[in-house]
């Protein structure tokens, strides 16, 4: 499999003028772990993550280092350490420069770019422009949907993926993170919904796409005053007869 195929093409940018304040709320209302960074032209300039928030002087989680350690590091990285802490824009938190795939990227050449790394999610480019962005949990997802021994994803899978995504996203119930894995014609569904009805009509949706044979549900719904978090059905049933 590539990364065209499990990658979740409706991205969230925001741009490096953008507030902390504000990609906080954005990534806590989108329930996402990232988003990317592109200029006024769609370029992407960086990656900005929940890991740039820890280090904050606003919740008194700077780093502490004494006179000794100081010294041996210079001043240049207490500079860089203090820009991170007090920053009030993403350009000044980001990490610039990020490591990127395409959309033919092999799965197992994503893994071992993370893994070596230490990074959380790639952004998918063509040319300079994010098409979208493949994560542990798009790499999680295609584990437990798709460990079978079946086929790899055929081009009509592809297509009926594509048409799944073009279904969906024009809706305002579209579920956030939308991710679709289709093999065989049978299809999997995941992302984050806020409102129940959304499920069915998701479900429905995809149902009503030529090709389709079968939907499994792994949509997760999420309260968006409490962030309580529960499982779809279908994954809550699995996990009981596991």
């Amino acid at each position: 499999m590539r990364a065209h195929q499990i990658m979740t093409r409706s991205v969230i940018s925001v741009t490096p003028d953008t507030t902390i304040v504000e990609a906080a709320n954005i990534m806590l209302q989108r329930h996402v772990s990232g988003l990317t960074v592109v200029d006024e032209t769609g370029k992407l300039v960086g990656v900005v993550s929940e890991g740039d928030f820890i280090r904050r002087s606003e919740i008194g989680t700077q780093r502490k280092r004494g006179r000794w350690l100081r010294f041996i590091l210079g001043p240049g990285k207490s500079a860089s350490d203090f820009v991170h802490e007090h920053g009030r824009k993403v350009s000044e938190v980001m990490t610039a420069q990020p490591l990127t795939i395409s959309e033919d990227t092999a799965l197992a050449e994503i893994a071992d770019l993370m893994e070596r790394n230490n990074v959380k999610r790639l952004p998918v480019v063509r040319g300079d422009k994010v098409v979208g962005i493949v994560s542990r949990a798009n790499l999680l997802q295609a584990v437990a949907s798709l460990a079978r021994q079946v086929p790899d994803p055929t081009a009509n899978d592809d297509n009926i993926r594509n048409r799944i995504i073009d279904a969906l996203e024009k809706n305002d119930w579209c579920p956030f993170g939308l991710n679709v894995i289709v093999r065989d014609g049978i299809v999997h569904l995941s992302g984050v919904i806020t409102e129940e009805r959304a499920r069915q009509a998701a479900v429905v949706a995809t149902e009503n796409v030529d090709g389709v044979k079968k939907v499994h549900d792994h949509l997760c719904w999420v309260d968006t005053m409490s962030g309580v978090y529960l499982n779809s059905p279908e994954d809550e049933n699995l996990a009981k007869a596991g």
